[in-house]
């Protein structure tokens, strides 16, 4: 099993309570959003010490961390071991069971408020985080694979306007509405997706090109930007 496999239904179980679901936020696997309220849930195949430190240092940005595992149905002397563990860092417990039917998810227990202040900044960057991303592109619990992060999107729409009108002065872009961040995006140049042309000039290279196509949905939706833009390329 993988920790993907856990995604699905723990985002099935919290849409259902009425909470916005995204994946891989700020080293986060999961967020479910509510109004003001944050939680973050940290999945994982086996309870095991690399879950503890997960999920504990999640606590400086929200007292409400769960941790997600697979129902286990041996050792049950070491099953109860664990959840006192659980409890004694004030975290709560999800488990999934997978059945014929599909994934069921059972709540064991919630954390218990530490009635701490967290410090503002991380839990700051995690909310901007989810509200900049257009959408979810990812899955909970993914490794070695390139995740859609706000700057991504940011990123994939620039090149876009790149690939389809030509050169492009960051003023240009901005004026079309790419955001603030274009100018830096150019600049830094993260990805290697850009070539700086001449002063205040860039165009998009081959590997942005092609690197920017495998983002199917946001490719698409860039181009649908533009169209809105009745921009010629």
């Amino acid at each position: 099993m993988q920790e993907t496999e856990l995604f699905e239904p723990i985002k099935k179980y919290f849409e259902g309570h009425g909470y916005s679901v995204n994946a891989e936020v700020k080293d986060c696997d999961v967020t479910a959003t509510r109004d003001d309220e944050l939680i973050v849930i940290e999945l994982k195949t086996s309870p095991n010490m690399n879950l503890l430190i997960q999920a504990t240092d999640r606590q400086r940005i929200t007292d409400a961390v769960y941790v997600a595992i697979p129902v286990v149905t041996s050792n049950r002397k070491r099953w109860r071991g664990v959840q006192r563990v659980l409890r004694r860092l004030e975290l709560g417990l999800l488990v999934v069971s997978f059945g014929p039917l599909g994934a069921t998810v059972t709540k064991l227990f919630d954390p218990l408020p530490a009635q701490k202040r967290k410090p503002k900044g991380r839990r700051r960057a995690v909310i901007r985080e989810i509200t900049e991303r257009s959408s979810d592109y990812n899955t909970g619990g993914s490794t070695r694979k390139k995740l859609v992060t706000a700057y991504r999107e940011n990123a994939i729409l620039v090149a876009t306007c790149l690939e389809q009108l030509g050169q492009c002065s960051p003023r240009r872009l901005k004026d079309l509405g790419t955001g603030d961040r274009t100018p830096g995006i150019l600049s830094k140049n993260h990805y290697g997706w850009f070539q700086r042309i001449d002063r205040g000039v860039y165009s998009i290279t081959d590997q942005g090109r092609q690197e920017i196509r495998s983002y199917a949905e946001l490719h698409r939706r860039s181009l649908e930007f533009l169209h809105l833009k009745n921009v010629d390329s």
